[in-house]
């Protein structure tokens, strides 16, 4: 069995790497690499994936939980 691992960053997106299938709610797959990012803010113009434009603006519950 191949080994995944999803990595979630604080402040920032989950990183996926490993061999993985990403497929949206219709069944369609998304072309993916061997280490991809996925999108935790909703800001990403290039949603699943993570495109950086949470940066400054991303807030996480772990952040709030250390206040």
């Amino acid at each position: 069995m191949a080994d995944v691992t999803i990595k979630v960053n604080d402040q920032g997106p989950l990183v996926v790497s490993g061999p993985v299938e990403l497929i949206d709610a219709l069944g369609n797959r998304f072309e993916t690499r061997k280490v991809f990012a996925l999108c935790r803010c909703g800001l990403s113009q290039n949603k699943p994936f993570c495109d950086g434009n949470h940066a400054g603006n991303f807030d996480c519950a772990r952040a709030k939980q250390a206040e």
